[in-house]
């Protein structure tokens, strides 16, 4: 479950990263009503379209311009039952968001709802649908589910986002040392600087005691 929750969200914060307009998070609780704290759901991975980039420790849909989720992604676990399910579907559809996929990676079978009008229905044939709002492909082979981009090229699996996600972090401590390093050189020019100011003062003090006019050109 976890696999495919960092492939989701991964790709789809890579396929949005130059729209400062749309946030995707993973595992963060959505609020849809002001002062009703027991209405929540967490849904995996969810996509807001019209609302900026930015951490948050909740989605507050009131502070948010009243905006839903417009898509939300389930991956189903052994610990989740019908009941609960069922529950999620109402609540999705209760609440306005627009498509919603439930991925079984057991059983290989994926299920998705699209808004008609006041409700979410279930999508006849999923096997080649393409998102209406993210562009992207869904192709179940025997063995798995594909996903493509809007571009064709399929999704970044597990190992090469754990690779990517690597390879950005050491990226930014590369920078960090980098600016550290830089900090520390600038400090040292200035203390150096510093230092030489002083002792051009002590020595511009010293020439009258010895009996040298510093204004004087000898």
């Amino acid at each position: 479950q976890f696999r495919w929750i960092t492939v989701i969200h991964y790709n789809l914060a890579w396929l949005f990263a130059d729209n400062n307009q749309v946030f995707v998070a993973g595992d963060l609780l959505w609020y849809p009503v002001e002062n009703h704290r027991k209405l929540r759901q967490a849904p995996d991975v969810m996509v807001v379209f019209g609302v900026p980039k930015g951490d948050r420790g909740s989605y507050q849909q009131w502070k948010e311009n009243n905006i839903a989720p417009q898509v939300v992604f389930e991956i189903l676990s052994p610990g989740n039952t019908p009941k609960e399910m069922e529950r999620k579907l109402l609540f999705y559809d209760r609440y306005g968001v627009e498509e919603y996929y439930l991925y079984d990676p057991q059983k290989n079978s994926l299920t998705g709802w699209l808004r008609s009008e006041l409700f979410l229905d279930r999508i006849d044939e999923i096997n080649g649908f393409v998102s209406p709002r993210l562009g992207i492909r869904f192709e179940l082979t025997a063995e798995t589910l594909m996903l493509y981009r809007p571009d064709e090229q399929p999704f970044t699996d597990y190992i090469e986002v754990q690779q990517q996600l690597e390879a950005t972090e050491n990226r930014a401590l590369e920078a960090e040392s980098r600016a550290i390093v830089a900090e520390e050189e600038l400090q040292q020019e200035r203390q150096e600087k510093e230092i030489a100011q002083e002792r051009a003062k002590q020595l511009e003090q010293l020439l009258p005691e010895a009996g040298i006019d510093p204004e004087s050109n000898g």
